[in-house]
């Protein structure tokens, strides 16, 4: 083999950014990394490490399409899920230091027409509550990706059917929903959507030039990286997620690069190229603890981690005596972790091409360690968990003789409805029963008496797991009536319409 190919094979398998030295502390993570992805069965990886205002090393691990050998570069863009959320919360604190919001405001101030399930939460809950998941609403994820709305009001306007999930202020119960409010607040005040706010306001002055709100825009760019899962201990590719009324909450996708020009704003009092992007105020604030999600004592695995919150857009804990500000990101495919150690001028993004693992998180703990000089946990000594990726059913089980339905199939069939998530109707098809909703449609698999499970019989993205159980009401005249699907804490029931 010549020099000159045994360079190239080189390049391939890393990309480096050019023009960095090597921090000492840094020696031996390019091995403990590689040794990472394969024990992980991982197909890609990217990271950036900035301190002390600059970024000191990022580089590209793997590849970001496996099938073709693409190398994953320090440049390749991945979606980085609920990191996102940090910039959602960003929109509004800007918005806040021009006298054009108050975070203590009610969100009906500015979308007249929303209203919550009940009086009290929408006389108690505030922009802050949204941003902190205090609202109480909790996950309702299923009412936008199976019940999908043309416009966010239209979303908007089944949260009066919607029960909350937890106390108004005193539980905190992450919610996606609350962001998708947050998002369209900013849309009201700007008149200007909120990717056009997303980029006007924060990717531009930031010079995160390879950073978008769709994969529409991300597949302009030629250093994207495909999505994989695990299945039976090997990756597989998987299906890209487009969000819609969503967006809000999770549709950033960007590169190591990029988000590394995010951090330095934030460790930098929201300055960047001598520029003051975001509020001093509001990093202060969005830092600070305004929930606590776990107030428990520290595990006995790991007694130096302890004393869980979230402020505006972040989670924050104490790490081994470090005040640690991060968030952690998953959609199809990608698995992401930003880290933030304020007081230590420190930041390390870590972006995965691997469906729900926590393979960034051990990156990033390890990465923590060696810059803070603390001590060190050998790679080989961290859990490998990943978890397997919701597959199509290739077999649907036959009715369970011993514990048969009460009804014939037919008599299942019709459409269900909720106001608070849709309308979807189950059909016989071929003595088969399906359920159809607008954008999907699962095999009902028949599990005992009138319960049933969702069973995808076609690939989707990885955003849900579809196999919900379906448990079908019968009335006083021994009819089927209602189903009860567990779309939440509480399964969400659906009534039959009658025929017209």
């Amino acid at each position: 083999m010549t020099k000159l190919k045994l360079l190239f094979l080189l390049l391939l398998t890393s990309s480096l950014s050019f023009g960095q030295k090597t921090d000492i502390r840094l020696n031996g993570l390019d091995t403990e990394i590689e040794n990472l992805l394969k024990a992980y069965n991982a197909v890609g990886l990217s990271i950036a490490i900035v301190e002390n205002n600059k970024t000191i090393y990022s580089k590209g691990y793997g590849f970001r399409d496996f099938e073709n050998k693409l190398p994953t570069t320090a440049n390749t863009i991945f979606p980085i899920g609920s990191i996102t959320k940090s910039f959602t919360a960003s929109l509004l604190g800007k918005l806040e230091s021009e006298n054009k919001l108050s975070l203590k405001d009610k969100p009906s101030f500015y979308l007249p027409k929303l209203q919550f399930y009940n009086t009290q939460m929408d006389n108690l809950i505030t922009i802050e509550d949204l941003l902190s998941h205090k609202s109480g609403i909790g996950s309702v994820d299923g009412t936008y990706i199976l019940f999908p709305a043309k416009e966010r009001p239209q979303l908007m306007e089944k949260l009066k059917y919607l029960k909350p999930n937890g106390a108004i202020k005193d539980s905190w119960i992450y919610s996606n929903f609350g962001y998708i409010i947050a998002g369209t607040i900013t849309e009201k005040i700007t008149n200007q959507t909120w990717d056009e706010n997303i980029k006007e306001k924060l990717f531009l002055p930031l010079k995160m030039n390879n950073s978008s709100t769709s994969t529409t825009d991300m597949f302009k760019n030629n250093d994207y990286s495909f999505g994989y899962g695990i299945i039976n201990n090997k990756s597989e590719k998987v299906l890209f997620a487009e969000l819609n009324n969503d967006k809000p909450g999770g549709a950033i996708n960007s590169s190591a690069n990029d988000m590394a020009n995010w951090m330095l704003v934030w460790l930098n009092n929201g300055q960047f190229n001598n520029q003051q992007i975001l509020p001093t105020n509001y990093i202060q604030e969005a830092e600070s603890y305004k929930a606590m999600d776990n107030g428990l004592p520290p595990e006995s695995s790991d007694p130096n981690v302890y004393t869980f919150g979230y402020g505006y857009g972040w989670k924050i804990n104490s790490n081994k005596g470090h005040y640690k500000v991060h968030h952690g990101g998953n959609l199809s495919g990608f698995s992401s972790q930003l880290a933030l150690y304020p007081t230590d001028k420190l930041g390390i993004i870590v972006l995965t091409n691997q469906h729900n693992s926590i393979l960034p998180y051990i990156v990033s703990d390890i990465i923590a360690n060696r810059m803070l000089k603390l001590p060190k946990t050998e790679w080989n000594k961290y859990p490998v968990k990943v978890t397997d990726i919701s597959i199509v059913s290739k077999e649907i089980k036959s009715i369970n003789l011993d514990k048969k339905p009460t009804h014939n199939l037919n008599d299942y069939c019709g459409k269900f409805s909720n106001l608070g998530f849709g309308t979807f109707e189950i059909i016989n098809e071929n003595n088969k029963l399906f359920a159809v909703f607008p954008d999907f449609k699962f095999q009902l698999e028949h599990q005992y008496y009138d319960i049933f499970v969702l069973k995808a019989t076609k690939e989707i993205p990885q955003i849900m797991n579809p196999e919900f159980y379906l448990n079908f009401s019968l009335d006083y005249d021994g009819n089927v009536s209602s189903v009860k699907i567990n779309l939440q804490n509480e399964p969400v029931e659906f009534i039959k319409q009658t025929k017209e």
